[in-house]
């Protein structure tokens, strides 16, 4: 029986990931940080390891041919700038394997969306200005309101290039070592002084009542999400562009792959996830930033100083239940935090996917959705939800004669469910009459 004061000893606790430890790569450095349980890195370490995960994942791909124009999309945030560094020190002259393509910089402007004022959205573009010109990249801020002068074409898919042979790309690297490619140095002494871009007011109120328009929080970040990418294609496509580099990270793509399933864009999740994304043809857009998680991308970033700018959106200071998106992700990351293999699971598992469309010899004619320009997925059986959905809507839309909506009487409660109301026609003539109108009632017809 258990006594009070009977000596236990001292209770084992369970081992706790410390940095004290040796680093796992070179075991001889102090560890200074720890990823996972048991990978523990020293800062060199961690660099290496690190640059290593960016230059191999692109390598590995060969999507980008060497003196290609690649436009990268910056919000801002950790992961963007962290994307932005690794390009920046990829092109370095002292690089091990150097980057070999020709990059630009685009950042959207979205403070009309969360009600910003002109001050405000001022002072944020003028700080990321001053970052963008410390990379001697070339760059375009675009405010989100030119979203609505964009043509008719940019969603319309382009005619893509022709596929490159797998030797291609070594032929390509070797052509380009042996000419001068030094010249993708030479960018900042050309660059020209930018004024800041001017947005009439006419404009932001416009794009603000579009935005208004939508009723949820779900289908407002969703339609943000679509006007944004469109606004990114047509910069890239007007600009000379060829590629557009994102920075989703493994963890915002796990969040993004269980939202899509729950909005019912599962068909979907192949280019909305994946490393490559050619929905629109000649525009195509990769994501370098998918194998790393969003506590590596903080460690990288708060190691070496690498500097972001904090940007409000539309989810900001908004409960975990008010959108989809949000209540996705709020449930991703607290079932991270206690099984650190959540989102890598989710990770793999949608690495597997593909696209529904797949190209035949004759080429790709799959209809496409006219707003965020995927395959559409309506080619499916007759017993699915899709099909069930049109049938629905189109009883919904049915009129009488005399213009008001076709209604089944209800069953009045007591009465035997044989008994079926009077005027319909199938019930009193046995089907025989069955396409007129009995009684003048119209519940019966041949359509």
């Amino acid at each position: 029986m258990c006594q009070v004061d009977e000596d236990y000893g001292e209770l084992e606790r369970a081992a706790v990931p410390s940095v004290s430890k040796k680093c796992v790569k070179c075991k001889e450095a102090p560890a200074a940080l720890v990823i996972r349980a048991g990978d523990a890195y020293c800062r060199v370490c961690f660099k290496d390891y690190f640059i290593h995960k960016f230059r191999a994942m692109l390598g590995k791909n060969r999507v980008i041919f060497p003196g290609e124009k690649v436009l990268l999309a910056v919000s801002g945030g950790p992961s963007s700038c962290s994307m932005l560094r690794q390009v920046q020190e990829g092109l370095s002259q002292n690089a091990n394997k150097k980057l070999r393509f020709l990059p630009g910089i685009a950042y959207i402007d979205e403070g009309a969306v969360i009600g910003q004022s002109v001050d405000e959205r001022q002072r944020t573009v003028s700080e990321l200005q001053a970052l963008f010109k410390a990379t001697g990249f070339p760059f375009y801020i675009l405010p989100l309101e030119q979203v609505l002068d964009l043509p008719s074409s940019v969603v319309a898919t382009a005619p893509s290039p022709s596929e490159r042979p797998a030797t291609a790309y070594k032929a390509a690297v070797d052509h380009f070592v042996q000419s001068d490619g030094a010249n993708l140095l030479t960018q900042p002494e050309e660059l020209e002084e930018k004024p800041l871009p001017l947005v009439q007011e006419s404009r932001t109120r416009l794009l603000q009542q579009l935005i208004g328009s939508v009723n949820t929080l779900t289908a407002r970040e969703d339609l943000l999400n679509r006007l944004r990418q469109h606004l990114l294609v047509h910069t890239a496509r007007t600009e000379g562009y060829s590629k557009l580099m994102l920075g989703d990270s493994c963890t915002r793509l796990a969040v993004k792959l269980l939202t899509s399933i729950s909005l019912g864009r599962g068909a979907q999740l192949a280019q909305d996830t994946g490393f490559l994304d050619s929905r629109y043809g000649d525009i195509i857009s990769v994501r370098p930033m998918r194998d790393y998680s969003a506590k590596e991308i903080a460690y990288y970033n708060h190691i070496f100083s690498v500097p972001s700018v904090v940007i409000p959106s539309l989810d900001t200071k908004k409960t975990d239940k008010a959108s989809i998106q949000r209540l996705t992700e709020h449930f991703v990351t607290k079932l991270q935090a206690d099984f650190p293999s959540t989102v890598s699971t989710i990770y793999r598992t949608g690495e597997k996917l593909q696209n529904a469309c797949r190209k035949s010899s004759a080429g790709d004619h799959c209809d496409r959705c006219l707003l965020c320009m995927c395959t559409l997925d309506t080619a499916v059986e007759k017993a699915s939800a899709f099909q069930a959905t049109l049938i629905s809507d189109q009883l919904s839309r049915t009129k009488s004669k005399g213009g008001s909506s076709t209604e089944i009487p209800r069953q009045s409660p007591g009465r035997p469910e044989s008994a079926a109301p009077a005027g319909l026609c199938c019930s009193s003539a046995g089907g025989l009459d069955c396409g007129r109108s009995a009684r003048g009632g119209g519940y019966c017809s041949s359509k």
